[in-house]
């Protein structure tokens, strides 16, 4: 299994930046691809960025040109920098790991406990 600890969430005023990290344990060599997805109060989770295993990236259009997803093999940990955040992007943050072979117990992904981004003046 994969452990996910992530941590740099905080309150920011508008226009301002963060870094999320996400620390990743237990049988990395199994993971493909780690992505940070947010989740808005009374909305559903959603895919905010995503990086596989050969370093290739994504984004969803709403963060486009503001969030940079990098990945630490060496430390086995995954940033998210935020900059010119919006009070839209308000959410609780969660790292998420993923394999392409189900573990044994049948899992494919695996989350964080999540971290609080809260964009406000």
């Amino acid at each position: 299994q994969v452990q996910l600890v992530e941590s740099g969430g905080g309150l920011v005023q508008p226009g301002g930046s963060l870094r999320l990290s996400c620390a990743a344990s237990g049988s990395i060599f199994s993971i493909n691809a780690m992505a940070w997805y947010g989740q808005a109060p009374g909305k559903q989770r959603e895919l905010g960025a995503a990086i596989t295993s050969g370093g290739s990236t994504n984004y969803a259009d709403s963060v486009k040109g503001r969030f940079t997803i990098s990945r630490d093999n060496a430390k086995n940990t995954v940033f998210l920098q935020m900059h010119s955040l919006k009070p839209e992007d308000t959410a609780i943050y969660y790292c998420n790991a993923r394999r392409p072979i189900a573990d044994p117990t049948g899992r494919y992904a695996y989350w964080g406990q999540g971290t609080q981004v809260t964009v406000s003046s």
